[in-house]
């Protein structure tokens, strides 16, 4: 069998040849956002694990504010945003009350 992604064909319409150009842009820029998403979300979950009581306090406020731009941009859902915004501040929560 051949390999797993069919070949995209080259549109043939000059429109169609600007869009492909843009798309790789864009592509670029939604997986730079994603990562930097995700890196801000692990950060908080790693000083939660780890019991530091101050930098989970503050990589959550700034993990706040790097989601909600995101979201704003319409790269994950807001729905995705705020459910995990309100899960890792019920972690940090958590982990204030706890000693």
């Amino acid at each position: 069998m051949a390999s797993g992604k069919p070949k995209k064909k080259n549109p043939r319409l000059a429109s169609g040849r600007k869009r492909a150009r843009q798309d790789v842009k864009l592509n670029a820029a939604n997986s730079s956002l994603r990562s930097k998403y995700r890196t801000a979300v692990k950060n908080v979950e790693k000083a939660v694990a780890a019991g530091d009581k101050t930098k989970a306090a503050e990589l959550f406020g700034k993990m706040q504010a790097v989601v909600d731009t995101i979201a704003d941009k319409g790269i994950f859902h807001k729905n995705k945003v705020a459910r995990d915004k309100s899960r890792l501040s019920a972690k940090v929560k958590a982990l204030a009350l706890a000693a």
